[in-house]
């Protein structure tokens, strides 16, 4: 019996499980600080990997856009919070005003992206936007003369933390018994975002221009012969992902307090888009997924690697570095051969790579 059979069987089971889900994600930095901070700061990252991961989604999965320069948006929404909440320009907005804005930003260079492209489809997409993202980092890197606007290769330091309701989230807080450290108060932030992200999401895809973004995915003459208009589709899915692109850079650039433009490499967009096609293109849930994998796979790789060797050989042999590089992307491979859709695909993308069954012949 299936998940689906139980909550038809039962339907108070739906909710229960949502409780106790619920229950559990409020609880896990109590759990996760037990064993150290360093791991609530790393679900803190993770979580960011996951509202890039749903943007990204939205170009590649839902609208079939491939785009490898997706870093510059999350670029974009770091350097405009960093910008107009620091002493870069002893500007000191609040967060809240500052998060739409850089959500704005990147949804206008989105749309300064998407515009020229919209012909473009499969590799050569690809090299336009994998250009893009590094005309944007090297933008950046050399905006310092004559006019020193990103601060070149130094990058921005002190960023301003968000600040809740006179509540710092750059320092530790009480509340009665409970004690929360800046990366715990950031946990929840990240999370009520995410809960947001999430629901936009779903309503995208259910709506009119979900079923607009696939059909273009699917077959983008037959679409635009239904009377879909491709061209505003896909500038649409372009500023939308980008949008959320901003609004992760914005906070990433308040929890770490300090960015530079080697923080925003392709490595990164190669990872955010590794995340979607690993959890299943087009599938919320899935993507979520992969992105929750490959934020902790690694880390739990830099945690164990070195440990195994000295117990095993006496010694460190290789470095730590690169076994876990190579278990990683061993793994990567051995997945995409036997789960060629994703570990958890959308319908149509299980349909459209399933085998040929010879019906119809």
């Amino acid at each position: 019996m299936g998940i689906a059979d139980i909550i038809r069987k039962h339907p108070h089971a739906k909710w229960i499980g949502i409780a106790l889900i619920a229950v559990a994600l409020i609880g896990l930095p109590f759990a996760l600080v037990q064993a150290g901070t360093a791991w609530v700061r790393i679900t803190n990252l993770a979580i960011l990997f996951v509202l890039l991961s749903l943007g990204l989604n939205i170009v590649v999965g839902f609208a079939g856009l491939l785009d490898l320069g997706y870093i510059a948006f999350y670029a974009v929404g770091a350097y405009v919070y960093a910008l107009l909440a620091g002493p870069h320009f002893n500007i000191h907005w609040p967060w809240w005003a500052i998060l739409p804005m850089g959500a704005a930003v990147a949804c206008f260079f989105g749309v300064i992206l998407g515009a020229p492209t919209l012909k473009l489809r499969g590799d050569y997409l690809a090299i336009v936007t994998l250009g893009f993202g590094e005309i944007v980092r090297i933008f950046m890197n050399n905006l310092s003369e004559p006019f020193n606007l990103t601060n070149g290769p130094k990058g921005l330091a002190t960023i301003d933390p968000v600040n809740f309701f006179g509540v710092s989230f750059g320092n530790t807080s009480t509340f009665g018994p409970l004690v929360f450290n800046e990366a715990m108060k950031y946990y929840y932030l990240l999370l009520a975002i995410l809960m947001v992200v999430i629901v936009v999401n779903l309503r995208l895809q259910d709506s009119r221009i979900g079923r607009a973004w696939e059909a273009i995915r699917e077959d983008e003459i037959a679409a635009r012969a239904m009377g879909i208009n491709t061209t505003r589709m896909k500038l649409l899915a372009f500023a939308m992902g980008a949008s959320f692109g901003g609004i992760a850079g914005g906070l990433f650039s308040s929890i770490q307090g300090f960015i530079s433009p080697e923080s925003f490499i392709l490595n990164e967009s190669v990872m955010v888009l590794a995340m979607v096609v690993l959890g299943g293109m087009g599938n919320i849930w899935g993507v979520i997924l992969g992105a929750i994998l490959l934020s902790f796979v690694p880390e739990i790789l830099r945690y164990t690697v070195e440990p195994v060797q000295r117990m095993v050989f006496g010694r460190s042999i290789i470095d730590p570095e690169v076994i876990r590089m190579l278990l990683f992307g061993l793994a990567m491979v051995v997945i995409m051969l036997f789960r060629p859709a994703g570990l958890w695909p959308s319908a149509v993308r299980k349909r459209e790579l399933a085998p040929d069954d010879g019906v119809g012949k």
